[in-house]
């Protein structure tokens, strides 16, 4: 039997090769199984050594990075090409950027899985971000299209409000003032710190005030009165005489008012207007109230005499010898005589001003 078994072996080697060859596999396999129990010869019986990770865990770890792309475009739906998108985790430790294409559209790949935030930014239009976004393992995230909008454009423009603008508000402020709603009253100011006119805007306050509606009814009336009275009787009566009065009596107006508020104070660089003070004792009031036909303000902010008045006055009275009747023509005695008539008319223009025109007038600011 011996033999025959021998021979039986001797007749198949194969199967003690396969059998010795699996016996010295198993030892590897073990091992394979246990790493961390892996023993050296050169360490005391019974140590572990630890092995590093198989290379198959760190794939693993890295395919469980996601995908996030998107697709960006304008107001009109249309894609924008070029503009930065950048993404950023919520610790802050991944951030990267990318550009789209010619589609508009973004990828970024191998993103950890958490929160995270994208912006994206682009010529011509406003930032726009979004955040509270969270990537999950293994996910393909795609952002809703987003939507740009064109930016608005900020031009900074610098406005200096020079003195003679401030002048043009307060002067239409008095072209509002009117006693009793109607009668002009231009030439007072109720400002506690007045800006001084130019010479452009003293005419045009004369021109205004000139040719008022109201200045010429007024005109018309005190003409009608001359009439009835037959006043300056060289001029007649009829339709004819109440013409030449109501010229006289307008051209002495107009040029009173172009001589002594614009012509003469522009020369002199003189203010015109009448400064309500509104404050004080009755006669100290009245006494500044009567001054002011003879000392004014001037451009400069100081008070000087008042030359452009006076002035004013007595040309106007000399230029209406011009147009009065021959008959009622007296040289310069008429001269001085309605010069000084329109200066003391002045003082008690001046008074009324002072002490009753502001509480029946309108317009006037608080």
């Amino acid at each position: 039997m011996e033999a025959n078994q021998c021979r039986v072996s001797l007749r198949r080697p194969g199967s003690l090769l396969l059998a010795a060859w699996l016996l010295m596999a198993a030892g590897p396999v073990s091992h394979a199984q246990s790493p961390a129990m892996h023993r050296d010869a050169d360490t005391p019986w019974g140590a572990a050594v630890a092995m590093p990770d198989a290379p198959a865990l760190h794939a693993a770890a890295e395919s469980a990075g996601g995908v996030i792309c998107g697709t960006v475009l304008d107001a009109n739906g249309a894609e924008v090409e070029g503009a930065t998108v950048v993404l950023e985790s919520a610790s802050g430790r991944d951030q990267r950027g990318a550009t789209t294409d010619g589609n508009g559209f973004f990828r970024f790949s191998s993103v950890a899985p958490g929160a995270f935030k994208v912006s994206v930014t682009a010529k011509g239009f406003s930032n726009w971000s979004s955040e509270g976004l969270t990537l999950r393992p293994n996910e393909d995230y795609d952002l809703p299209p987003v939507g740009l909008r064109i930016a608005m454009s900020t031009t900074e423009v610098e406005v200096a409000f020079t003195r003679r603008d401030m002048a043009e508000e307060e002067i239409h402020e008095e072209e509002q003032q009117r006693v009793l709603g109607a009668i002009p009253n231009f030439y007072v100011s109720y400002s506690r710190d007045p800006e001084p006119l130019s010479s452009g805007q003293k005419y045009r306050l004369a021109w205004r005030t000139s040719i008022d509606p109201i200045s010429i009814v007024i005109s018309a009336g005190i003409a009608g009165v001359e009439q009835s009275q037959n006043a300056f009787s060289g001029y007649g009566q009829g339709a004819e005489g109440y013409a030449k009065r109501f010229g006289a009596v307008y051209a002495d107006g107009f040029a009173s008012t172009f001589l002594a508020d614009a012509v003469f104070p522009s020369l002199l660089h003189q203010d015109p207007r009448y400064f309500y003070r509104g404050t004080g004792s009755i006669r100290s009031r009245a006494l500044f109230a009567i001054a002011s036909v003879v000392i004014c303000k001037g451009d400069n902010g100081h008070w000087q005499p008042n030359y452009s008045n006076v002035l004013g006055n007595l040309a106007a009275a000399g230029i209406s010898n011009v147009y009065y009747p021959a008959s009622d023509r007296e040289g310069a005695e008429l001269t001085i005589r309605n010069s000084l008539i329109g200066t003391g008319a002045g003082a008690v223009g001046a008074l009324f001003q002072e002490f009753l025109v502001k509480r029946i007038s309108r317009g006037i600011q608080p």
